[in-house]
Parts: structure tokens; C-alpha cells; sequence
């Protein structure tokens, strides 16, 4: 059941110091919790620290987003453009969540941010549009681009249905869903796997390319930018598309509290992590217009599969499934997060107490875990994938723009707050500016996915002060939540974390 908000403490205001509860196990550890407990321990080195980074954001953005950015585009030298302007803000972004890493030493990402810097309200809102929208639509997201991939060898004559696709992609979120709730360990090591496979299929696709380019296929880049002129309704959903695609550099930030030396650790590991995505995604998209003409390119429903078929002759079977493995580790890295998220919130009473709960065996945060399953299967069956994506951008890049912005007011609100790494002022101005005047511009070019999404965030409103604020709940109503967490208990055979008496 829910639990009263967490609320300051008199040294210094933060909503944080003091008020861990639990603790989840690293995903690098696969030593079992001690008396019950499950401890976080500093495990993510600078190496390990990118590998999460690259792992994360190298996943189906980059075979998905080259269709929306060209068709919202409509030139190879303004998606070119897109996809470099895209990948310098994503940095801008990483390098402010790099200083706040740096500062607030708490896991949980997004959710920590706000808390500390604008408090209890504003906060829940962002982790109930976490749990209703944002972390659902991801993965329904990523899932169909695997489902998708995952079927296109034996498809290759002919259209894959569409039921098909989402009946295997619903079997993906399935298996990601019992792999987390299972085992740390193994999440762990296949995590490992398929960072592997990201960078295979990455690199597949570039080294081709790269050759292509010194044999001097360079038809479709002369006049680069002739064609359809870009809309004012166009460029914004183009950069929704590419921000999707290089999105993932906030996940570090959910483990603040695992990586050795952060301080050092966590601005190394964004800078050298989105310097890599952003010269392999770019080169990556102009390997594709080496083979593949703007129009092709915009027919293709797997450009990577198109682009392999075409220099690779039978090897380009492989290319889907390397795609798809791909997009399964995204799946798998997300939602072992993003579970961590909701554990803190609970952990601060903001989210059903259920959910801050580990399996007594496993050490595993289960409902945490299988909370977003019914969520991501209402997604998937109901919603094409780019609508989702344009459903899901409004609500993230509202709230990392958000975040951003209490970066600005942290610096007047605790000015005396130590920051070992401090980004210049103009960064975040500039990100926290562009997040926002893309969700305004969104919501005039897709209103009808917006508007969905801008109204169910509203509804955390409501929810905040039925659920945390109000304490005169009818005694019948409080009874029947009990019942219901001792029931879930029993059944997931899960127990509440122990406090961390040295924490």
C-alpha cells in the first residue's frame, strides 16, 4: 500500500539523506543478500560505466530512426545534419546529468532529480508518468523493433504480419520480464552478450559503408540538401526521432550509487560513451545512403536488412538477428532500471509499498519488475510504432527537461552544495530550452498523441493527493490495500528490503 511521503530533513532539505530503506543488489554481483538484506556495492568501474552507456542507447533507435528523420527532413544532408545536431545535445544533456550524478549521490535517476530539487509532488508526477506512459511505450517500442527483426529471415520474400510481429514481440517483453525477475547474475552476463552483438551489427554496417564511400559511391550525397523542404511540423518529430535514437545516456544515473569514484568515473564514462554513439551513429547513416537511395530508404520497414541484402549477398541474414539481439539488450537494460526507479519511489513512499519489496530466494525486486508487463502489452496492442514513439518523446523530454532545469535552480536554491564536476551555465539553458520548445512545437504537430500523453500526466495530480497526501482513507479502503499487499506478498513470496544501517 502506499506510504506517507518522504519528507526533509532539518540539515539540509534534501528529501533524500537518510531515507533509504533497501537496498537492490548490483547487477554485476552475483553474491547472495546477506540476513535478508540486498546491498548495493560499488561495482561499475569507468569501462563498465560505458559499456552501460553504449549498451543502452545502441539499440533499435538507430535501424528505426532513419526513415522518421529523413521523412521529416525530406534531404540526406538535413537528416545528416539532424543526426549530428542531435547527438551534440544528447552530449549537452549527458554532461548535466553527468554534474548531478556528481552531487546527489543517489540512484534513481530522473525521479532523485526532481525530488531534490522541487520536491514531493512534481516528482511522483514523474515517476506515475513513468509507470502509466513513458517505461511502457519504451519497451513496447524496442520490443516490436525485435519482433520485427527477429522475423525478417524468414520473411525475406514477403510482408511480415503484423500480428505475428506483435504476438513475437509479446513473447520478448515476456522473457525479458522473467529474466529479471529470476536472476541478477544472469541478467548480468547475457547483458554482457549483447552489448557485444550492438557493436557487431553496428559495425557491419559501417565498415561496408566505409568502403563503399573510397570506391566513390557517392551519388546520393551530391545536392545533399535538395528536395522537400523541412516543415515547421516536421523538424521537431525529426529530432524526436533522432533524441530517441540516442537515448540511454541518463541510464548510468540510475546506479549512481554502484560506480566507484563517480566523481571522476561518471563524466569520463558520458563523454567517451557519447562521442562514440555519435560518430558510429552518423557514420552508420551515411554507410546507408551509400547503397540505398532516399527513396528506398523511406519504402524500407528494416533499413539495416535492406542495406545488408544489398553488398552482403546471403550474410545478410545474420544482419536481423544481430539487430534483434540488439534490441533485445535495450529491453533487458531498460527494464532493469527503470524496476530500480520504482523501487526507490517506493522506498520513499511514493509508489505502493509492494513494489520496494525483494523475493525471498532470488533477491530479485519482482514486482517491480513484472509491474510494467500488463502496461507494455496494453501498449503494444494498441498503437503503431511510430506513434508510440512520438507518444513517448513528449512525456520523457518534458520531464529530462525538467530535470535539467532544476540543475539551474539547484545552483541558486544550494549554491553552497559541493559539485566536483560543474558543466557552464549556458549547457543546460541551452538543453533544458530546446527539450522544452519541442514539446511545445509537438503538441501543435501531433496533438492527438500529445494531448493523450500531456493528459495522463496531469492525472498524477489527483493521484498525488488521493494516494500520499490524504491520510483519512476510509478504514474499509486502507484494510482492503493490506489485504491485497499481504496477499501479493505471499503469492511472489517477496519481503520488504532491510534497512542499511550504515547507509
Amino acid at each position: 500500500m502506499f506510504r506517507k511521503a518522504a519528507v526533509p530533513t532539518v540539515s539540509n532539505g534534501s528529501y533524500l539523506q537518510g531515507q533509504a530503506n533497501g537496498k537492490l543488489s548490483s547487477m554485476d554481483s552475483g553474491q547472495p543478500a546477506r540476513q535478508g538484506k540486498v546491498v548495493l556495492k560499488k561495482k561499475v568501474t569507468l569501462l563498465r560505466g560505458i559499456s552501460i552507456i553504449i549498451g543502452t542507447i545502441i539499440g533499435a533507435g538507430i535501424f528505426i530512426s532513419p526513415k522518421g528523420i529523413l521523412k521529416n527532413t525530406g534531404s540526406v544532408g538535413m537528416s545528416l545534419t539532424v543526426w549530428t545536431v542531435c547527438g551534440i545535445l544528447s552530449l549537452f544533456g549527458a554532461l548535466c546529468y553527468a554534474e548531478l550524478g556528481t552531487c546527489i549521490k543517489k540512484s534513481g535517476g530522473h525521479y532523485t532529480y526532481i525530488l531534490e530539487a522541487f520536491g514531493p509532488l512534481p516528482a511522483f508526477v514523474r515517476v506515475w508518468v513513468e509507470l502509466l506512459i513513458i517505461r511502457p511505450a519504451a519497451t513496447a517500442v524496442i520490443s516490436l523493433a525485435f519482433g520485427r527483426y527477429i522475423l525478417e529471415p524468414f520473411f525475406m520474400q514477403c510482408e511480415i504480419p503484423e500480428l505475428a510481429i506483435k504476438l513475437v514481440t509479446a513473447v520478448g517483453i515476456t522473457l525479458v520480464m522473467v529474466l529479471n525477475s529470476t536472476s541478477v547474475s544472469w541478467s548480468a552476463r547475457i547483458q554482457m552478450f549483447l552489448t557485444f552483438c550492438k557493436l557487431v551489427a553496428i559495425l557491419i554496417i559501417i565498415v561496408p559503408g566505409v568502403i563503399q564511400l573510397i570506391k566513390g559511391e557517392t551519388e546520393h550525397f551530391k545536392n545533399a540538401f535538395a528536395g522537400n523542404d523541412a516543415s515547421i511540423m516536421g523538424l521537431p518529430l525529426a529530432f524526436y526521432s533522432g533524441m530517441y535514437a540516442y537515448s540511454g545516456w541518463f541510464y548510468l544515473n540510475f546506479v549512481t550509487e554502484e560506480v566507484e569514484n563517480p566523481e571522476k568515473n561518471i563524466p569520463l564514462a558520458i563523454c567517451i560513451s557519447m562521442i562514440i554513439v555519435t560518430v558510429g551513429y552518423v557514420l552508420t547513416n551515411v554507410a546507408y545512403f551509400t547503397t540505398i537511395s532516399p527513396g528506398e530508404l523511406l519504402l524500407s520497414k528494416a533499413v539495416a536488412v535492406t542495406f545488408a541484402e544489398r553488398l552482403m549477398g546471403d550474410f545478410s541474414l545474420a544482419v536481423p538477428v544481430f539487430v534483434a539481439l540488439s534490441c533485445f539488450g535495450s529491453m533487458n537494460g531498460g527494464v532493469f532500471a527503470v524496476s530500480r526507479m520504482f523501487f526507490v519511489a517506493s522506498r520513499e513512499g511514493h509508489l505502493p509499498e509492494i513494489l520496494s519489496m525483494i523475493h525471498v530466494r532470488k533477491h530479485t525486486p519482482l514486482p517491480a519488475v513484472i509491474v510494467l508487463h500488463p502496461l507494455t502489452m496494453i501498449m503494444l496492442f494498441n498503437g503503431d510504432l511510430y506513434s508510440l514513439l512520438n507518444f513517448l518523446s513528449f512525456a520523457r523530454w518534458l520531464f529530462i527537461g525538467l530535470v535539467v532545469a532544476g540543475l539551474i535552480y539547484l545552483r541558486y536554491k544550494r549554491p553552497d552544495m559541493p559539485r566536483p564536476f560543474k558543466v557552464p551555465l549556458f549547457i543546460p539553458a541551452l538543453f533544458s530550452f530546446t527539450c522544452l520548445f519541442m514539446v511545445a512545437l509537438s503538441l501543435y504537430a501531433d496533438p492527438v498523441n500529445t494531448g493523450i500523453g500531456f493528459a495522463i500526466t496531469l492525472t498524477g495530480i489527483p493521484a498525488y493527493y488521493l494516494f500520499i497526501v490524504w491520510d483519512n482513507k476510509p478504514k474499509w479502503f486502507r484494510k482492503l490495500l493490506g489485504k491485497i499487499t499481504r496477499t501479493l506478498q505471499i503469492l511472489l513470496e517477496v519481503i520488504p528490503a532491510e534497512e542499511d544501517q550504515k547507509s
